[in-house]
């Protein structure tokens, strides 16, 4: 039986690209070119090592959007995913993070629990890191976040992972099924291959509506969601910062107290 792995990944806007409407405030998303969640790239890299060291790995590649989503799809494919499915229905517009996870976790429900379930961290869009452990959570998965080390024992069941976080790491032992979520430290995603574009042309994006993945109405959508974005906004730029000049360092801390007393911060 092959090891499974699904890996949940998201098409979001290039922030690069994006620039906030004057007026409105407002993120414009009007000609923004979209690509694969950075983190997302990570966690499918990491699928897809686990599959050059292990041929029989399955890898399915799931997101929800918009039906231009497929295209992200298709670049996974390319990369070496097995599969594609897309989530796509006007009922689950303007989900947040858990109606969003309501609706993956239905879908990964019809594709079977797998062996690992992978995510990035969070998105760039939404920065909310939110997904994955919800995820977990509603599919009874052991869980860990953070992933920057990533190993698999010969017997496919037991894992070790390094675990990034404030002030150090952590490294916890777990075995499948598990959920783990991906960051940029973990590893070095690769490109499309060229044998990979060409297979494309005989391969095909699932494509699932609410219905198919028999998800409760009620909890996915806008009006199902708990909280939505209120505004999006360029902070103001701050001030031009001062360069103090002197010849020693006890001069330098003299004039920078004054300065400081002189506005009144200390």
């Amino acid at each position: 039986m092959a090891f499974r792995i699904i890996v949940c990944a998201k098409q979001v806007p290039d922030t690069n690209e994006i620039k906030i409407d004057p007026v409105k405030k407002t993120l414009i998303r009007e000609g923004v070119p979209s690509i694969l969640n950075h983190d997302d790239a990570n966690a499918l890299e990491e699928a897809l090592t686990i599959k050059d060291q292990h041929p029989d790995t399955h890898i399915t590649v799931v997101t929800m959007g918009p039906p231009q989503a497929k295209d992200m799809l298709m670049e996974c494919l390319a990369m070496g995913a097995d599969e594609g499915v897309l989530v796509s229905d006007r009922a689950v517009g303007g989900s947040d993070t858990w109606a969003t996870s309501n609706a993956l976790a239905a879908a990964i429900h019809k594709l079977g629990t797998p062996d690992i379930l992978f995510a990035g961290r969070q998105a760039i869009d939404g920065d909310t890191a939110q997904v994955g452990p919800q995820l977990a959570e509603k599919l009874g998965l052991p869980q860990v976040t953070y992933v920057t080390e990533f190993k698999i024992d010969k017997n496919m069941k037991d894992i070790t992972v390094k675990r990034a976080m404030e002030d150090g790491y952590e490294l916890i032992k777990i075995q499948t099924p598990c959920m783990l979520t991906a960051i940029k430290e973990l590893n070095k995603p690769r490109y499309m291959s060229i044998n990979g574009i060409y297979g494309l042309k005989n391969k095909e994006i699932k494509v699932w509506n609410a219905k198919d993945i028999e998800v409760d109405l009620a909890t996915v959508g806008l009006d199902a969601s708990p909280t939505n974005v209120y505004r999006s906004f360029t902070p103001a730029p701050k001030g031009k910062g001062k360069m103090i000049e002197a010849d020693t360092e006890q001069e330098a801390a003299q004039k920078l107290l004054i300065n400081l007393k002189a506005k009144h911060v200390i």
